[in-house]
């Protein structure tokens, strides 16, 4: 199973409630913008255990997921 990788986000909240990512920053401390959110659901992540809320972003031209796991974030580390 691949690793959970907890990050910071930068996040917009709206008056609705909804939340919006913003930025990402690295565990070592490499930001990268959210181009744009093209999907948020109730998910799991199957590479990495957990569950939680599914941001389907795209960040620098790649489609990835980005997880609210309680009040934490997280990414599935990619290959190893």
């Amino acid at each position: 199973m691949n690793a959970k990788v907890y990050v910071a986000v930068d996040v917009r909240f709206w008056p609705d409630g909804r939340m919006s990512p913003l930025a990402v920053t690295w565990e070592d401390g490499r930001r990268f913008e959210v181009d744009r959110v093209l999907d948020v659901r109730r998910a799991a992540s199957l590479r990495a255990g957990g569950a939680g809320t599914r941001f389907t972003v795209r960040i620098c031209g790649r489609e990835t997921y980005l997880f609210l796991e309680e009040d934490r974030w997280f990414v599935e580390r990619r290959g190893a």
